[in-house]
């Protein structure tokens, strides 16, 4: 449960420290920690609750990623979709990895966390960069779409990037320098278009980062930013990078924000890719931290829909790129206009917020949450339960 302490005189909640992980990488406090191996079968306790902070921050991350989808195709005739656009796309990913990261602290190798990987990580990336190809096939008319799981298309790069990255967690544990290393790491990546596009490599190296900087992450941290006089100093900070950002969208290309590229593919010298790779971390940083300060940590009507923006961000992908491949952005006119604009922007907001909801998490919890015990052994500590459960364990000494 959430502590209160004093600041500034005020009675504030401390963030508990949740270290259980869901499907996609953000914990679960519901869902306490499993026993590991070999050990002895805990009295069962009242389930933790899940701190409604960082649901409100993973749904307004996962509305902000579908609303940018949504401006993509408006870039071209709007300056205005365009500065939004370069604006959300500076810190709205960032802002859910590093999160991602700071549930992934607890990641080791013991088999329940493993299993988790997999059914909640692996299993739905295969399913959908399966489905999404299939898709493709049909609504864009390409037959010749290869089924591939390798090169991941669209949305799916980040389960693998989130599958690579939490393999990595023991890593960071024991460097001593994390971040400045992830970053060099990152750097060097975008000056080296030798890493190919297998896995989308590309992205997992340069947003490894955020990642790992999750991971050095402790609770008293958010707390910082969770600050009246943080939320003071976000909207001038904000407003500043917005008029920056209309300034720089007819300027400046913003395959940069999808770090997807290096910097000669990019058609830009190999030292740009150090250089931009330091600059956008600082920031998306800045940004991550001015949207966590805004973020409410008390109970809204959208927090339990943190629980599903994973489902959220993988199905609403569908509608996305079904608009480009149905040409409605170039078949009705109306939605290049200020006024189709805001409507496609709602539409969307809606869409992802339905798709995050508890019904469509009942419809497809078999392909993002499969239990899939028929795959794995039962570990001892399961073995240990279910002989609680019979009345046949010995005491401890």
């Amino acid at each position: 449960m959430a502590r209160t302490t004093q600041v500034n005189g005020r009675q504030r909640s401390t963030l508990p420290d949740q270290r259980s992980a869901d499907a996609n990488g953000v914990a679960d406090p519901a869902k306490p920690p499993q026993a590991g191996p070999g050990d002895a079968p805990k009295p069962s306790k009242q389930p933790k609750q899940r701190d409604s902070f960082f649901d409100n921050a993973k749904y307004l991350a996962i509305v902000l990623v579908a609303c940018g989808h949504s401006w993509e195709p408006l870039r071209d005739t709007s300056r205005a979709a365009a500065a939004l656009y370069m604006l959300v796309y500076t810190f709205h990913m960032p802002a859910f990895i590093v999160i991602s990261g700071y549930f992934s602290r607890s990641f080791d190798f013991r088999p329940d966390r493993v299993k988790r990987l997999i059914t909640g990580i692996a299993v739905p990336y295969v399913v959908f960069e399966i489905a999404y190809t299939f898709f493709k096939r049909w609504a864009d008319d390409d037959p010749g779409q290869k089924i591939t799981l390798l090169n991941p298309w669209y949305l799916t790069w980040f389960l693998i990037a989130l599958f690579v990255w939490r393999l990595t967690t023991p890593l960071w544990k024991v460097v001593r320098w994390p971040v400045p290393v992830a970053l060099a790491i990152a750097a060097m990546a975008a000056a080296s278009p030798e890493v190919g596009n297998d896995l989308d490599l590309q992205r997992v190296l340069q947003f490894l980062p955020f990642f790992v900087l999750g991971l050095c992450l402790k609770p008293e941290h958010f707390q910082i930013v969770r600050t009246w006089r943080m939320r003071v100093i976000a909207l001038p900070v904000f407003a500043a990078a917005l008029v920056f950002a209309y300034w720089a969208a007819p300027r400046m290309n913003a395959a940069w924000f999808y770090r997807r590229d290096s910097a000669q593919e990019l058609g830009a010298p190999w030292w740009t890719g150090g250089v931009m790779t330091l600059a956008m971390f600082g920031c998306s940083l800045v940004l991550v931290a001015c949207f966590f300060a805004w973020v409410p940590g008390r109970k809204a009507w959208f927090t339990a829909l943190g629980a599903g923006t994973l489902y959220g961000y993988l199905l609403h992908g569908f509608i996305a790129k079904g608009a480009r491949f149905w040409g409605w952005y170039d078949d009705y006119a109306w939605i290049r206009t200020p006024y189709g604009a805001i409507i496609v922007t709602v539409f969307a907001a809606t869409l992802i917020t339905v798709l995050c909801t508890a019904p469509v998490q009942r419809v497809f919890r078999f392909v993002m949450e499969p239990k899939m015990e028929w795959a794995f052994k039962p570990d001892a500590a399961e073995a240990a339960r279910k002989r609680v459960a019979a009345g046949t364990a010995a005491p401890r000494a």
